[in-house]
């Protein structure tokens, strides 16, 4: 079992830590939250006064930050040279390839070992211990992060060198925001000609609609019990997040003059719907922008 340090308590981060420890890892975590450290403490964890407080003495570091600016501030020289040799750091934040290849580098270069490693399947994977994990980095550091990332996940994919982790992630959220949008706009249709949600539901998901949201992550309030539209989209992934990470697509695409038409459409939609003050909603409320805020009923 590994001496585990955790850095980023939040609603993904505090789950997966509690996972190490169900594991038995022993874990010693840090946020800026002290509600997120008493949680900590009450799964059997540690907690510590800072971040290299906490890793002083870790094998692994784990990181799950807001943005890029986070992760680097984090794993700065004076942070990574404190640490032990051939210390392994997993970020599983999402954020930009650029700033995941740069902290690799620099961790690299002080004997230490890294790889990018964002997650997808939400608050729920990330409690369930379902996650899918998505790796760039080194194979010989992604083999050795692997027996980690199997306490906190069921998927794991290594999707290439340093960074490949955060631009297959970023693929992957465009995708779900364009096909949560376009499943909103088709049950919504439908709606307004009478249909009922469920049964147009059931309909699409046996047929060439088919999709994740569609089948999983339904929009509208009430098909789906734990859904978070069933809960006044409370919980979940919030439309922030999913800006978020669209403009890092979009960032990645202007990158490589890549044209991201439908990405972007997405993008410029979850930004208006979070200035209207959503933001903290799951991204699944994009339905009731499509329909005029306050026409559903939750």
């Amino acid at each position: 079992m590994s001496n585990i340090a955790f850095i980023g308590l939040g609603n993904m981060g505090g789950p997966m830590a509690a996972n190490l420890i169900r594991k038995g890892h022993t874990v010693t975590g840090f946020d800026l939250s002290e509600t997120a450290l008493k949680v900590l403490e009450s799964a059997g964890g540690q907690t510590a006064g800072s971040a290299l407080d906490a890793a002083k003495s870790a094998d692994v570091i784990i990181s799950m930050l807001p943005s890029g600016k986070h992760v680097a501030e984090l794993y700065s020289e004076d942070f990574i040279s404190t640490l032990k040799p051939n210390t392994l750091l997993i970020d599983s934040s999402t954020i930009d390839a650029v700033t995941a290849r740069s902290v690799a580098t620099l961790a690299i270069s002080k004997g230490c070992k890294m790889i990018d490693a964002p997650v997808s399947g939400g608050t729920g994977g990330a409690q369930a211990g379902t996650l899918t994990f998505i790796v760039g980095g080194k194979q010989e550091d992604y083999e050795k992060a692997r027996p980690i990332l199997k306490c906190m996940g069921q998927n794991i994919f290594h999707a290439g060198e340093s960074g490949a982790g955060q631009v297959a992630k970023i693929c992957n959220n465009m995708l779900l925001a364009i096909h949560m949008i376009g499943t909103s706009e088709a049950i919504n249709l439908g709606v307004k000609h009478g249909l009922d949600p469920k049964i147009l539901s059931e309909i699409m998901q046996k047929s060439s609609g088919k999709n994740w949201s569609l089948e999983v992550y339904n929009p509208y309030p009430g098909v789906m019990e734990n859904a978070p539209a069933s809960r006044a989209y409370s919980g979940g992934f919030a439309v922030d997040l999913m800006a978020k990470d669209l403009g890092l697509a979009a960032e990645a695409g202007l990158e490589t003059k890549t044209s991201t038409p439908l990405g972007n459409t997405a993008l410029n939609l979850y930004r208006i719907w979070s200035e209207t003050g959503h933001g903290k909603t799951d991204f699944s409320s994009i339905l009731q922008f499509l329909n005029g805020k306050g026409n559903i009923e939750n």
